[in-house]
């Protein structure tokens, strides 16, 4: 057996049943936080904060989110999913209820930006798709991997209605408990992941890996590195349209009704583009594909600011940066598993996350400080461009083989 596919459990067809759920558990947990433009400008016109403010608190949030998710994923890999996606929907609901009772921005920060991102942290892709991982093939698994990243693209696109028919008709403060309430359901959805502890014990009966062992080697791995830089400015894009883009059509005078329609079109047209890109990184070259994919949002981006800005442009911005809106997810957890297997692929994995959360902070906080110095979004949306073919360049070389271990003894 090939040694990137030491762990891998190797199960005829797909458990469906697993993959269903997860799906589930995805939409829901990737739902609220896509949505959580939709709330700044009411609540900072109640609380009389600043942009800055708010985009602090989502900064946080993606922060947390990624700081969170090594360390969930390797309790996962340890103690089983389960465990985990309790402690997700408790975090998550608790931090959506404190941040819609928030009375300064020091609770926001906590509730919206610490606690929602520990929960989100604890019930995204990461997690899920590990759990995937060592329920399926090694042939069906990047498909896989397109499947739960394209639930939770339908997140986006359900909860970007859902959220602002909340605000309309309750508030922004009652719809974001509403959203709280909701999460507690990703428990019972979990039920069916239960027992998922020991799929991905197979590599210890290969090889003696402790955590630190794990770490050591994927940090000495140069595709691995590239791989963990390249992801930054996945997280730096897409979290500054999240979080700004309804702000920012604002400001430039198109209705407010476009920018529910673009963030559930990207959610849609996101669903499409992570399913496509299961399929095709399947088939070809990972690496190459994740370069084309930055290389077509700077291009994007570039038309869509110099080209006249409507309602029209809006719309076709929205559907072409959804097909690549999360198609990045199937190919890098793929590169992951095929380097060092799916024993650690939740933890390992998740500190490639980690470096898109770092880029998330960045792009959500940048949006709100420069904007308030500057009166524009211009700047970083610019950075964006250009991060988009640093990016490019990055993952070229990258290696999609498995990593060589002489070192690690095999166990007695």
């Amino acid at each position: 057996m090939p040694q990137n596919e030491a762990s891998v459990v190797q199960k005829p067809g797909v458990p469906w049943l697993i993959i269903i759920a997860g799906c589930l558990i995805a939409l829901l947990t990737f739902g609220p936080r896509s949505a959580m433009g939709f709330f700044q400008l009411p609540m900072l016109a109640e609380k009389g904060w600043d942009r800055s403010t708010f985009g602090m608190a989502m900064a946080l949030q993606n922060l947390f989110w990624g700081a969170g998710q090594p360390f969930f994923g390797a309790i996962a890999d340890k103690y089983g999913t389960w465990r985990v996606l309790l402690a997700s929907a408790l975090l998550y609901s608790s931090g959506l209820v404190m941040m819609a009772w928030a009375t300064s921005p020091g609770i926001l920060y906590l509730g919206g930006g610490v606690l929602v991102g520990l929960g989100i942290a604890a019930g995204s892709f990461g997690v899920i798709l590990s759990a995937f991982a060592r329920n399926v093939s090694a042939a069906n698994r990047t498909f896989v991997f397109g499947i739960g990243t394209a639930a939770g693209s339908a997140g986006m696109f359900v909860f970007a209605p859902i959220s602002q028919g909340l605000i309309d008709r309750f508030g922004w403060s009652d719809g974001l408990v509403y959203l709280g309430i909701a999460m507690l359901i990703v428990p019972l959805l979990a039920i069916p992941l239960r027992g998922n502890s020991t799929s991905g014990r197979t590599s210890e009966a290969q090889y003696k890996q402790s955590i630190g062992q794990a770490l050591k080697e994927a940090f000495a791995h140069k595709s691995y590195l590239l791989l963990t830089t390249g992801f930054f400015v996945c997280g730096f894009q897409v979290a500054f349209i999240t979080a700004h883009f309804p702000a920012y059509l604002g400001d430039i005078g198109i209705d407010a009704t476009y920018a529910v329609l673009a963030l559930a079109l990207i959610g849609f047209f996101n669903i499409i583009g992570s399913l496509a890109s299961g399929v095709i990184s399947q088939r070809y070259s990972k690496p190459k594909f994740l370069a084309f994919l930055y290389i077509g949002r700077s291009i994007l981006v570039t038309a869509f600011l110099l080209l006249p800005q409507t309602g029209t442009s809006v719309i076709v911005f929205a559907i072409l940066m959804g097909l690549m809106w999360l198609s990045t997810v199937p190919p890098t957890n793929s590169l992951v598993a095929i380097m060092f297997g799916t024993r650690y692929l939740g933890m390992l994995g998740g500190v490639v996350f980690f470096s898109h959360q770092i880029g998330s902070f960045l792009g959500v906080w940048l949006g709100g400080y420069l904007y308030d110095h500057f009166g524009s979004y211009d700047p970083v949306w610019w950075l964006g461009v250009v991060l988009g073919i640093f990016a490019a360049i990055v993952h070229w070389p990258i290696e999609e083989t498995a990593a060589v271990r002489p070192a690690l003894q095999p166990a007695e």
